[in-house]
């Protein structure tokens, strides 16, 4: 293997070693922790509704809300706890998404 070769499979390694497991809700960008714009929904209903608007799917923490790159997947986990898997962008506050799955945790 050329110098070249080693060098991308030691980036794509180095890219796959920094993935790192966020716990937290599915909202989007509008609301955050708290859905008051369609008042008497349940937070799934609003939470879908303002991602198909402008706003975009994301990840509440307890604290942040923090954009997810992957705007399909989380429809399926809308206003629910879910573990995220990716990488985190701190100059656009983004998860690079890798994975998605419910947080069986309580």
């Amino acid at each position: 293997m050329n110098r070249y070769g080693l060098t991308l499979m030691f980036a794509a390694l180095a890219a796959v070693a920094q993935a790192d497991t966020f716990s937290g809700v599915i909202t989007d960008t509008m609301c955050g922790a708290k859905h008051r714009m369609m008042k008497n929904q349940p937070d799934d209903q609003c939470v879908t509704m303002c991602a198909k608007g402008e706003a975009n799917y994301a990840l509440f923490d307890g604290k942040n809300v923090i954009k997810l790159s992957d705007q399909k997947a989380p429809a399926k986990f809308a206003a629910q706890k879910v573990k995220v898997t990716g990488t985190l962008d701190l100059k656009t506050n983004t998860i690079k998404v890798t994975s998605i799955e419910p947080d069986a945790r309580k």
